[in-house]
């Protein structure tokens, strides 16, 4: 075992680009990019998006979503939650789950305490809250005429909807490289003095991301949400709704996380812990693998789709 392994380290190093570092970090970095190219070729949207989210939603609300009126604010806002549910492993929110790694690595000696996994993921959701709540309440105020409706084809098949989506999603998707990259040492961390300032920062950024997803969103069920929210003005309706659909987002992923850490009984924690460079190697190689997915599929995979550019996909 080498020096670098056995020093111990915060629970949350890893995650701020402070080492120990993997000894072969170039070959961590290029295994989690090809995953991720690989999982943009084989994603079927159709399937995800209707057989397992409409099927989810429809069974969840004991209709057709797509085809039943929201009837009201309250109706809106119980669909809101359920949409965000059933767009859990939709490509516009897959990346979430790149968040689980790091707080799996969060847990130091013995038996995890409930509360002290709950408090990671307080500061996530304080994150994605506070981004979604202020989007729900622009897009109540502002109404039909943002991005996100237009479908005006430019000539390159383009809408104002799809560019949206490809700039957020792109930001994103960098985001989540760049927090990999600096896991595995390859770079500095970026946020190091605002880290060292206030530990939980990582938490409320990653967070922050999650929420960030609405503001690109072009799930179906998500949109039908959107519309009823943009053409009620109603703020307060807007700000619920939209925090809803992101707790519905993430709420596959905080069970994940308990199941993992409580599930385990902190035998996951402690084997990352028994040689620290390995919580790098995986919670790079997750922020690595949902960051290149993200930026590939929906920059790349979208102009493929729309005939700018070729890029391979598998059909089924």
């Amino acid at each position: 075992m080498s020096v670098t392994e056995r020093v111990p380290v915060a629970p949350q190093a890893h995650f701020l680009g402070s080492g120990p570092y993997p000894e072969h970090r170039w070959r961590v970095v290029c295994w989690s990019v090809l995953a991720g190219f690989l999982l943009t070729v084989l994603w079927s949207a159709p399937f995800v998006d209707s057989v397992i989210g409409d099927s989810v939603a429809n069974t969840l609300l004991g209709h057709n979503a797509k085809e039943t009126p929201i009837g009201g604010v309250l109706a809106g806002t119980f669909f809101a939650f359920v949409s965000g549910l059933a767009g859990t492993f939709t490509a516009c929110n897959i990346a979430a789950f790149g968040a689980v790694a790091p707080l799996v690595g969060g847990e130091t000696t013995g038996r995890p305490k409930f509360v002290n996994t709950l408090r990671p993921l307080g500061w996530i959701a304080a994150g994605m809250l506070t981004v979604s709540v202020v989007y729900g309440v622009i897009v109540a105020l502002v109404g039909t005429r943002m991005p996100q409706f237009s479908t005006v084809s430019s000539p390159g098949g383009l809408t104002p909807r799809n560019i949206q989506s490809m700039i957020v999603y792109g930001v994103i998707g960098i985001v989540f490289i760049v927090l990999g990259l600096a896991s595995v040492g390859i770079i500095r961390n970026p946020i190091a003095g605002l880290t060292r300032r206030f530990p939980s920062a990582p938490l409320v950024l990653m967070g922050a991301l999650i929420g960030g997803f609405l503001i690109g969103r072009p799930f179906p069920l998500f949109r039908i949400m959107f519309r009823s929210a943009a053409e009620s003005h109603n703020v307060f309706y807007g700000a619920a709704a939209f925090a809803l659909q992101s707790v519905g987002n993430i709420l596959v992923m905080a069970l994940l996380f308990l199941v993992l850490t409580h599930g385990t009984g902190g035998r996951l924690q402690r084997w990352m812990l028994a040689k620290p460079a390995r919580i790098a190697v995986v919670t790079g190689a997750a922020l690595l693998v949902a960051g290149t997915f993200t930026l590939l599929y929906w920059d790349l995979r979208v102009l493929g789709r729309t005939g700018v550019i070729w890029y391979p996909t598998v059909k089924w």
